[in-house]
């Protein structure tokens, strides 16, 4: 596990404004909380929580929040965006001890190529994007590798045929849960050529009228008078 450690000091102001003023500096407010902990509010560079959030091990990486008072093992236990901006507005840490078994969300990373998309033009579904599992902080797997190569269309793999370390971590999700799998090629129908019934008839209604035609022309036409004796 990384030591990784982000420096925090105590919040002392609040509200709308004072939130306002720390993300225009580049921070955010947050909140520390646990078993046997008492909640503190506190203040963090965003810089330093984004950067984490976006590290192999994310939301599951445990770090140190160092304060002038004390410095505790935590995780980001959740966080807030701007819904427009996508920045950082708020985060929530948990205090952990490290020889306590906990509930963590691991995220599902196919690898390589299964073989009904590579021969049959299949789409390869991920139905199951994290795992719930319980380990100590100090064993829980950035990721759960899942080998998809052998994979068919119409086949899948399910929770319980991934390859998981049971002696340090338990898998919590249901095994019969569906994690991925791979969906027949989509076949695009032809679109259906509507002729439309004056466009039909047309063709018709104009021959019949210069049949018409000629006929009447053929009618108006004088007979050929014989020789006057």
């Amino acid at each position: 596990m990384s030591e990784v450690r982000v420096k925090a000091e105590e919040r002392t102001e609040f509200g709308k404004n004072a939130s306002r003023r720390l993300r225009v500096e580049g921070k955010i407010p947050g909140v520390v909380y646990g078993r046997g902990v008492e909640s503190v509010s506190v203040i963090v560079d965003s810089a330093d929580v984004f950067q984490i959030l976006h590290s192999d091990s994310g939301r599951n990486t445990i770090f140190e929040l160092v304060t002038d008072r004390d410095r505790k093992d935590v995780l980001i236990k959740d966080f807030q965006l701007d819904p427009i901006e996508g920045s950082l507005l708020h985060a929530d840490f948990l205090c952990i001890a490290k020889d306590r078994a906990m509930e963590f969300r691991v995220p599902v990373e196919p690898t390589g190529v299964a073989e009904g998309v590579k021969t049959h033009g299949g789409i390869l579904e991920v139905v199951l994007r994290e795992i719930s599992v319980e380990c100590l902080p100090t064993d829980v797997p950035d990721r759960i590798k899942v080998d998809v190569t052998d994979v068919d269309v119409g086949g899948s793999i399910r929770v319980s045929e991934l390859e998981i370390e049971t002696s340090k971590v338990k898998v919590l999700s249901d095994p019969g849960f569906v994690v991925l799998t791979v969906l027949p090629p989509r076949v695009e129908e032809e679109p259906e050529v509507v002729v439309e019934e004056e466009e039909a008839l047309e063709p018709e209604v104009l021959g019949k009228g210069k049949a018409e035609e000629e006929q009447a022309e053929g009618a108006e036409a004088p007979e050929p008078r014989g020789s006057e004796e």
